[in-house]
């Protein structure tokens, strides 16, 4: 039926509208073609669906838009009603367009005109509809000054408000002035500026809620059919659950690098603390059995009883940590109700909040715990009790409490329940590791301080001072030792070594060397040779150990200062030199070959003799000392002749001022320093006497000797004297030979020696009844302290030591 002209031009359209206008009617394209195929008509939505405006088409053909058999299309449009005509576009595209015609009558009922329409398929428009609204995600349309055209139902909820309070209002009017308001604007803008769409995420408040979310909102341009950018959507998606997943993995990533830094097991509890807040929880506590903290093997008492535990570590969001009801390093009871104890009987995570009996019974039954939620602006609180178990082993308890609030009312759920379990079965690796570390460290030290010289006696040579400092670092425990040795005639040997590698298997090869080193100094050999005999013993424990003997290595300096003629005789197997401070105030450096290290066998051993006058300061060292601030070796060398240098009261003054000026606070490798100052025998507490090698000298050395004990007013200790004087002479006289020497020392001890220039050493042998000979070493032995021989440059030196008489 044909429709009244007037009835369709009230539809035209010549000027444009604004911009809320265009988008409401773009879906509406009508033109009105006259019976000559003259466009007499042209409406808005025409222009936005063609791009060609009303001015440039009004008053020309209709063929002219039309791509392709004009006449054809139009015979069909208009014999039909619809057809599908292919159209140019202004831009010079092609669009196939499905229109509609429908004749407009005049007076006399005949056709004068017809109105063709490009309407959207009805069903389409509304599925399009239908979408919008019910999407899951908030959808909006802004204009390009950024108010409100559209909101769907999802984005209404979020806001919280219906669509028409929003419509035609600036984006900022409706929302909290905030970081995130201003991002999110400030996006809008951006795709207007640039024509380009974006991502934007957010971590925010929604103005409908309480709980913060993660979102990720999908910006972009909203174009005319001419391509004129006429607005902006946005598609905006909670991802909060995806934001949690990322949060979670970030934390068990950082928990592997942030967690088990130190072998400290405290270290190690607190790094779990400071991870979770505040980032999981507002508060955190870690408590540990005693015998963990001990380094000990854990003991779980009886299930159903009280647990005892110690805090390790707490942290809170509050500076001051208010919520901590115990102090750190103290212990405290847990009934069998309480979580912590719950979640160690059964080995699995205790989630509760306030308001539940068990938690709200064991609070208020703890003063310290009810006193601090008194005080509290926060009492409600969701807790976390997950036991900290590894290699099958409970090791204690990690605590973790929210606060609840009407801005943060989320409790725990099981997804933190998981991440908490993550991250504490992580941490009881670390802290296991640590206690066994602790475990191995402590017995390791204990064996090595048991085998260092408890107290240097037994000696007038020198006077001594001594440290040991075990290294602090995860290597653990070294094998340096020092020792101070007595040896016959006044002598002493000072001794530094360095046993290769940490831990208890360097402490028990260190305590094999250093019985070695006494076994060997007790037969008085030079220090070159001593080394020698110490490099063969290395290699055989390295074969019966199977280990070549690189891994089995150690280092060590020996040196032998007389007080007698005040010389020193010092060889080291890859050792550093030691470091002289003369009584003038000179400090040097000990040139001597460092010759190989012991264990490798097949290298001899070079010995360096020098003379000290009274009062030289000697410094033996383990390399520790002078590497430990990454100095290299002649730098930690001139800083050790510089801090013996400095003034010092006594020898312990010394060793303080050369381990503060040389170590680090925490030293990552074993030190040990020796001082000794060298004291020298006046010459009256000697005597010396040349022995012919004659028989009939015997009495005449008796008589020496019984003169030199009057002198010193020692008569009685002239019967034993005169006894063992006669018997040693006499054996030289038969078995050694020319030249023989008889001296005599007194010091702490009376000391007599006899040598001569044989090599073979004496035994002691049982003598029969009827033997007229063999019983003198015998009675020497029961005469003395003790006795011993020791090789000299030209023989050997038999002598015996007897106490002074007490006067």
């Amino acid at each position: 039926m044909p429709v009244p002209v007037r009835a369709i031009l009230v539809h035209m359209v010549t000027s444009p509208l604004d911009d809320a206008a265009r988008a409401t009617t773009a879906g509406d394209a009508v033109a009105v073609v006259d019976t000559r195929g003259i466009i007499t008509g042209w409406s808005e939505g025409a222009r936005l669906l063609t791009g060609h405006p009303a001015e440039e088409v009004t008053g020309r053909p209709a063929a002219d838009l039309v791509d392709g058999d004009a006449v054809t299309a139009w015979r069909a449009l208009r014999d039909t009603g619809a057809a599908v005509v292919p159209v140019r576009r202004r831009d010079g595209r092609r669009a196939d367009l499905a229109l509609r015609a429908c004749p407009l009558a005049g007076a006399d009922g005949q056709a004068q005109a017809y109105v063709v329409t490009a309407s959207p398929d009805e069903r389409a428009r509304m599925l399009g509809e239908l979408a919008f609204q019910q999407a899951s995600m908030s959808m909006s349309v802004f204009d390009t000054g950024q108010r409100y055209l559209r909101m769907n139902e999802a984005g209404c909820r979020v806001m919280g408000r219906p669509e028409a309070e929003f419509l035609h209002r600036h984006f900022p009017d409706t929302v909290e002035n905030a970081e995130h308001s201003r991002g999110f604007l400030h996006h809008l803008q951006l795709v207007v500026d640039t024509g380009e769409p974006l991502r934007y995420e957010s971590w925010t408040r929604s103005p409908s809620g309480r709980r913060m979310h993660a979102w990720n909102s999908e910006m972009w341009p909203v174009r005319d059919a001419s391509g004129e950018l006429i607005g902006t959507a946005l598609a905006a998606f909670d991802s909060s659950e995806q934001h949690w997943a990322r949060q979670r993995l970030a934390m068990l990533n950082e928990a592997a690098e942030s967690i088990g830094t130190k072998l400290d097991v405290v270290h190690t509890a607190r790094e779990l603390a400071e991870l979770v807040v505040p980032r999981l929880a507002d508060f955190a506590s870690v408590d540990l059995l005693d015998s963990v903290l001990q380094g000990e093997e854990p003991a779980v008492g009886v299930v159903g009883a009280d647990v005892v535990l110690r805090r390790a570590a707490h942290h809170s969001l509050t500076p001051g940590v208010p919520e901590a009801a115990i102090d750190l390093g103290a212990e405290d009871v847990y009934p069998p109700e309480s979580p912590p104890a719950r979640a160690l009987a059964t080995g699995a995570p205790v989630l509760t909040r306030t308001g539940e009996a068990d938690l709200d019974t064991w609070l208020a039954r703890h003063e310290a715990r009810t006193a601090v939620l008194t005080d509290a602006e926060r009492p409600e609180f969701s807790l976390m009790a997950v036991p900290l178990i590894a290699r099958g082993t409970t090791l204690g308890v990690a605590v973790f409490v929210r606060n609840l609030t009407p801005e943060a009312p989320d409790a725990f759920d099981r997804d933190d329940v998981s991440l908490a379990q993550e991250l504490a079965s992580r941490a009881a690796v670390c802290v296991d590791n640590a206690r066994r570390y602790t475990r191995e460290r402590t017995t390791a030290l204990a064996l090595q301080r048991s085998l260092l010289p408890q107290a240097v006696t037994g000696q007038a040579a020198v006077e001594c001072a001594s440290r040991y400092l075990p290294a602090l670092s995860q290597a653990g425990v070294g094998g340096d030792w020092f020792d101070v040795i007595p040896l016959s005639g006044t002598r002493v040997a000072l001794v530094v070594g360095d046993v290769v590698g940490h831990g208890i298997h360097a402490s028990v090869t260190m305590g094999r060397l250093r019985t070695a080193v006494w076994t060997l100094a007790d037969v008085d050999l030079p220090p070159d040779e001593l080394l020698t005999h110490l490099d063969d013993l290395v290699g055989h424990l390295a074969g019966d150990d199977n280990q070549a003997a690189g891994e089995f290595g150690a280092t060590c300096l020996y040196a032998v200062y007389d007080p007698v003629s005040r010389r020193c005789t010092v060889a080291a197997a890859g050792h550093p030199p030691p470091v002289v401070l003369l009584p003038d105030g000179t400090v040097e450096v000990v040139a001597m070959a460092a010759g190989p290290m012991l264990g490798v066998g097949g290298l001899p051993f070079e010995a360096r003799e020098l003379e000290l006058p009274e009062g030289s300061v000697l410094a033996l060292y383990t390399d520790g000392l002078i590497e430990a601030r990454d100095f290299d070796v002649d730098a930690g060398t001139d800083a050790l002749r510089v801090a013996l240098a400095a003034p010092a009261e006594s020898l312990e003054g010394i060793c303080d001022s050369v381990l503060k000026s040389l170590l680090p606070d925490s030293p990552a490798d074993d030190v040990a320093l020796l001082i000794a100052r060298t004291r020298a025998l006046d010459a009256d507490q000697v005597a010396v006497w040349d022995v012919p090698a004659d028989p009939a000298m015997v009495a005449t050395a008796r008589q020496h000797a019984t003169d030199q004990l009057t002198s010193w007013g020692l008569d009685e200790a002239a019967f034993v004297t005169e006894l063992v004087v006669s018997e040693l002479v006499t054996n030289a006289i038969r078995y050694g030979g020319a030249p023989i020497q008889l001296r005599l020392i007194r010091d702490r001890a009376l000391i007599c020696e006899v040598s001569d220039a044989s090599s073979t050493s004496p035994h002691m042998r049982r003598a029969r009844t009827y033997d007229e000979g063999g019983r003198g070493l015998l009675l020497v032995a029961q005469l003395t302290q003790r006795w011993g021989t020791r090789p000299s440059g030209t023989g050997k030196t038999i002598w015996a030591e007897q106490a002074l008489p007490v006067t």
